[in-house]
């Protein structure tokens, strides 16, 4: 008897620890699954937070990466955004539709841009859309201004020997082309794009950072700027970073100074893999049309 009662506890336990564990795994599965199905719940975005929007390595256009910028618009969780731009710029159509986009959030909530490393060119476009710039002293920006480049072949081609037959609607139907030297008239047709790109791409600085006449001209003639460089010309109106920007939020927007920083992603993968494939290639492979870009020349 006493045997038979041993052996029924010794089931019940062995019984007890299998229910403990299928319980523990249940439990693990269900967390799994809400954190596949609900992650706002476990990452804390589904309460007050700035979210983080990263934008980094060269800029192309993105449908994803601007939708999820106007989702952000509709969210009653995000209180704010910081832009943090890490970029030498990318095509103007690209930097142009971010800038829309943020627009449009900013009409709704306050967002700020913290430029890190770089912020040229169609970079420094996207920073100015927000209502106030942050900037490291050494953080390098400006490089305002829109170029087109073309390799051009055609001497080698006549070294070695090798022609390209070619037959075109009109003399400037794709030029600048690499198999022939630029004629004037190919020259002066590009240049009137550029510098009607360059007059949309001017006003806007002047427009949202308060510049016109020789201040304008200053910061519009191509060249980069460091931040202490850039603060003194209206470029960027603080420098610093993040815990900078959150107590500006806090002093000037009424924001908690506690709220949570929290990067925001555009289908699970960070908005700037989504921009720029996390890659800096050479622009005259990747990019198509007009590019606002900075690069250092290495001859």
């Amino acid at each position: 008897m006493t045997g038979g009662t041993e052996d029924l506890l010794t089931d019940r336990r062995l019984l007890r620890r299998r229910l403990t564990r299928w319980r523990v795994l249940a439990l693990l599965a269900l967390l799994a699954l809400g954190a596949y199905a609900l992650p706002g719940v476990f990452d804390g975005s589904l309460r007050p937070h700035i979210a983080r929007v990263t934008v980094e390595g060269v800029i192309v256009s993105s449908d994803k990466a601007i939708a999820l910028i106007d989702r952000l618009a509709d969210d009653d969780s995000v209180q704010a955004v910081i832009v943090a731009i890490d970029s030498p710029g990318g095509t103007t159509v690209g930097g142009e539709a971010l800038y829309q986009a943020l627009r449009r959030l900013s009409a709704k909530k306050p967002v700020v841009a913290s430029i890190r490393t770089l912020g040229t060119s169609a970079a420094y476009l996207i920073a100015t859309a927000g209502d106030r710039i942050y900037a490291y002293e050494t953080s390098l920006t400006g490089s305002i201004g829109v170029l087109i480049q073309a390799p051009e072949f055609s001497k080698l081609m006549a070294e070695i020997g090798i022609g390209v037959n070619e037959v075109k609607s009109a003399p400037l139907k794709a030029s600048p082309s690499p198999f022939e030297a630029m004629s004037p008239e190919a020259r002066a047709a590009l240049q009137s794009v550029i510098d009607d790109s360059f007059a949309w791409f001017r006003a806007i600085v002047g427009e949202r950072r308060g510049l016109a006449g020789d201040g304008l001209a200053l910061v519009t003639d191509g060249r980069i700027f460091t931040g202490r460089q850039a603060l003194a010309l209206k470029l960027v109106d603080a420098l610093g970073a993040e815990p900078e920007i959150k107590v500006w939020l806090a002093e000037a927007k009424g924001l908690p100074a506690d709220l949570p920083i929290i990067d925001v992603e555009v289908d699970g993968s960070p908005l700037s893999a989504v921009l720029s494939g996390k890659a800096f290639v050479p622009k005259w492979l990747t990019l198509d049309g007009l590019t606002s870009v900075w690069h250092p020349r290495l001859d």
